[in-house]
């Protein structure tokens, strides 16, 4: 039963890998076609999480190996490649989006903005609910940990689409940049806690790194 559960985990993990890979290109290039910036900034988030979710990977057939849940080197090289590319990103959304705000500038549309993150609300709700199961199933901190990191991406899909609703009801162009930069904001917190994995920290951010349970609300 244990290692059938492994095995799931180990789907769930893969999953997690190819829906972020799908989810990024889909809002990267939908982004710069209707000049969305904070679609496009989902995007490229989305491809830093698969860096992360590979670092799960590894630690899941890790831990299905040994039983051991301390990070090895990969595992922590990957945490600071995300916690970098993180603060990359949140610099890049706040300059752009205070240069939009400035220029007064407007997407075409925002319409794919709110079906992306519609989609993605609804996988990262699943993802929550199976990886938590999965973690408490086999009492597992790092299964559970992982769960709330589908969480952080639960939040920036709502700022996601809070921004694309707003703008399609509106028109007022401010809301995206805004979006975007709620979009930095949420990164930035993923960067920092990304590096205080890789040190073996406890964080008090969205994404949890220490053993506490990751519940759907």
């Amino acid at each position: 039963m244990k290692e059938l559960t492994y095995g799931r985990a180990n789907q769930l993990a893969l999953f997690t890998i190819l829906y972020n890979l799908a989810e990024g290109l889909v809002s990267v290039w939908l982004g710069v076609a209707d000049e969305t910036l904070a679609l496009f900034g989902f995007g490229v988030d989305s491809f830093i999480e698969v860096v992360s979710a590979i670092g799960v990977w590894h630690m899941l057939r890790r831990i299905r190996a040994n039983g051991n849940e301390t990070r090895d080197e990969f595992e922590q090289r990957a945490l600071r490649i995300t916690g970098t590319a993180f603060y990359i990103l949140t610099a890049g959304l706040v300059i752009t989006a205070g240069l939009n705000l400035y220029q007064g500038h407007r997407p075409e549309t925002t319409l794919w903005g709110i079906i992306v993150s519609a989609v993605s609300m609804s996988f990262m709700w699943f993802l929550i609910h199976q990886k938590t199961k999965v973690g408490r199933a086999l009492n597992s901190p790092a299964i559970m940990a992982d769960a709330a990191c589908s969480r952080a991406c639960l939040y920036l899909s709502v700022a996601l689409m809070t921004a694309s609703i707003g703008y399609e009801l509106t028109g007022i162009g401010s809301l995206d940049a805004i979006g975007a930069m709620t979009i930095a904001w949420l990164t930035f917190r993923e960067g920092r806690e990304a590096f205080a994995k890789a040190k073996g920290m406890k964080c008090s951010c969205s994404c949890s790194c220490g053993s506490r349970e990751a519940m759907p609300d």
